[in-house]
């Protein structure tokens, strides 16, 4: 069936070689618009895929796999637990932590802030903290002195860099649940540390253990403790299985939980993006169905002298779905390249872009982390590209069933 003057008149089909050459260029139209449908889906999905990738890592990185709390908020009894854990399968760090919510303040700067107390040695092990912080601000955090390491946003915010003071305000209640007047505590900033994203450059402060214990009146007591498995991905069952085991009072949350809504919102968002954009790929395969009807109109007579000579219908109808699959094939390789290029440069093309208009196109404050990562996926590739090529073949059934119906005897005597 597939003979090959059929591919090389299909060929020829695509260059109209008359007075009529308009043919010709709305094929060119096609192509591009095939590629620049190609090439837009693949850069979008491949930025949604380093945004869901980059945002994990980060997640994984300050918040270790899962967490257990206590329902009262104070875990009194943290070291035998986490000397329980230790000893359970798949488990490769328990550490405690100590939180609260307060203010920094430095003259008229006034910031909301998170305060995280931790034990360095055990952190390393729940968290990939230290790859953010560098193993000398890390141990910097040593007990007495208050000594803190803020994020980089929070610092410039502030003013302040390493070796400053700034005063830590700190909610305070009776035990009736009233609120008193604020506590104040003057802390040092031993070091500033990048993630990358909003929630931790900008409101996380990070000190020892025994100092958040004693800053946030928790006594020998712990805010909740960090678990790291060998696996992230037994995080979600084998943390509830290890506070069944350990305590069924511990509420527990695994890292699918921190940002479930941002996940779930991503994966809609994926979904909706790939129908709109496919959407442009259609309009490129109408194009390429108002061009094969062109093409039918212009070579009735050459397809009436096929007929004549032997040639059966379908063979008129693979001969142009040929030029359909070669339209479709050419567009999809060609948005391919710029798709993949696009991709790997997307962060280089945003910031010529943000110098350009003068404006913030990735503001963390919207989009967690403030640049643009991309991570270009086989299986992405392969679906935009067989999505274009199958929309081109459709576009050219119409047209080659058209052409199928030419009556070779009306067709030669037509004027």
């Amino acid at each position: 069936m597939f003979r090959p003057y059929l591919i090389f008149i299909a060929t020829r089909y695509l260059q109209s070689r008359n007075r009529n050459r308009f043919a010709s260029f709305i094929s060119v139209v096609s192509v591009l618009g095939i590629a620049i449908g190609v090439a837009a889906l693949i850069i979008v999905l491949s930025v949604m895929n380093g945004f869901e990738r980059e945002v994990t890592r980060h997640i994984l990185g300050m918040s270790s796999h899962a967490i257990m709390v206590p329902a009262d908020g104070s875990l009194k009894d943290w070291r035998r637990i986490v000397e329980l854990g230790m000893a359970e399968q798949n488990v490769l760090a328990v550490a405690p932590y100590a939180r609260g919510s307060g203010m920094l303040t430095r003259s008229d700067n006034v910031h909301g802030v998170i305060v995280e107390g931790i034990l360095p040695t055990l952190e390393r092990k729940v968290t990939a903290i230290a790859s953010y912080l560098g193993e000398s601000d890390l141990d910097a955090l040593q007990v007495g002195g208050n000594a803190a390491l803020i994020g980089r946003n929070l610092a410039q915010e502030l003013g302040v860099g390493r070796g400053d003071t700034v005063t830590l305000v700190l909610p305070d209640f009776n035990d009736k649940g009233d609120i008193l007047a604020p506590r104040y505590a003057r802390i040092v900033v031993k070091g500033v540390f990048h993630v990358g994203m909003h929630q931790y450059d900008s409101r996380l402060v990070l000190m020892h253990f025994q100092d958040a214990q004693q800053l946030l009146r928790l006594g020998d007591a712990a805010s909740g403790l960090r678990v790291r498995f060998t696996d992230a991905a037994h995080a979600a069952t084998g943390v509830r299985e290890l506070a069944r085991h350990l305590d069924p009072n511990l509420g527990v949350i695994d890292w699918t939980q921190y940002h479930r809504n941002f996940f779930l919102a991503l994966e809609s968002q994926k979904r909706i993006m790939f129908i709109i954009l496919v959407l442009i790929i259609a309009v490129a395969a109408f194009n390429i169905a108002a061009n094969m009807i062109m093409v039918v109109s212009e070579k009735i007579r050459d397809i009436a002298i096929l007929r004549t000579l032997g040639a059966r219908r379908r063979h008129i109808v693979l001969l142009f779905l040929m030029q359909g699959a070669v339209i479709g094939i050419a567009g999809a390789l060609l948005g391919t390249v710029l798709g993949a290029w696009g991709a790997q440069e997307s962060e280089a093309i945003a910031h010529a872009v943000e110098g350009f208009l003068g404006v913030d196109l990735i503001n963390a404050d919207v989009y967690f982390i403030d640049y643009l990562p991309a991570h270009l996926q086989t299986s992405d590739v392969l679906q935009v590209a067989l999505a274009s090529v199958l929309l081109a073949l459709l576009a050219t059934v119409y047209p080659a069933y058209r052409a199928a119906c030419v009556n070779p005897a009306e067709a030669v005597h037509r004027d």
